[in-house]
């Protein structure tokens, strides 16, 4: 299949580097022309992992220029989405899974008021036709292609269909939110879905366990 020319985009995962130097581990993936910088936020409820919150977005969120990019693995994200952005999320993602359903638009609004990009996110055993409805309505569709809640998976094929179909819905009604993926990107499966019409692909140890210029290059294809 042959990919898109549009530009793709990777989206380093914050959850993979070395906190010990985390400044130096940020600027360096910035300095290699990233654009978009992914935190993982897990609350050991939702997800059984517990990763870092609002303090660690806090104090890093403008110690750079890339969009902070903030996935939500969290239970009831509607009481801290204003508390995320006020820490300085530039899109707030949460799960489909992780609310009632006649809570999603008002999570979308409310995110929305603050001027921050809304996005959802959904499981791999979730299927697109579920979120079909607030399509209209998101500046982002997080596909994950692994298991939420823990690095080092292997990728999920089943997650290609997905973005092809939601690239195609896009499509069809003239729509502009993003797609990411994340989960068990590397070079082979980041051309797979680059081919289905992603846009933006999360990588975590992919990245910060080798080159990171290597390794940003080899997604970008």
């Amino acid at each position: 299949m042959k990919e898109s020319s549009k530009e793709v985009f990777v989206a380093p995962s914050l959850l993979s580097a070395d906190f010990s130097k985390l400044n130096e581990e940020i600027r360096e993936v910035e300095e290699l022309g990233v654009k978009y910088l992914h935190f993982d936020v897990m609350d050991g409820h939702f997800v059984d992992n517990i990763s870092f919150g609002i303090p660690v977005l806090k104090s890093i969120s403008h110690t750079h220029h890339m969009i902070n990019d903030v996935h939500l693995m969290i239970s009831e994200p509607k009481k801290y989405v204003e508390d995320f952005i006020d820490a300085g999320a530039d899109i707030v993602t949460f799960h489909y899974e992780a609310c009632a359903k006649d809570e999603i638009e008002e999570i979308i609004d409310l995110i929305h008021s603050h001027g921050v990009k809304a996005g959802i996110a959904i499981k791999p055993k979730t299927d697109v036709s579920e979120i079909i409805p607030f399509l209209h309505d998101l500046d982002l569709l997080l596909v994950m292609s692994v298991e939420p809640g823990f690095g080092g998976q292997q990728f999920l094929p089943i997650s290609l269909s997905k973005i092809k179909k939601l690239d195609e819905y896009r499509s069809e009604n003239d729509l502009n939110y993003l797609i990411e993926v994340d989960g068990g990107i590397n070079e082979v499966t980041a051309k797979e879905c680059r081919e289905a019409g992603v846009d933006i692909l999360v990588a975590g140890n992919y990245i910060f366990k080798n080159n990171k210029k290597d390794a940003i290059r080899a997604l970008k294809g």
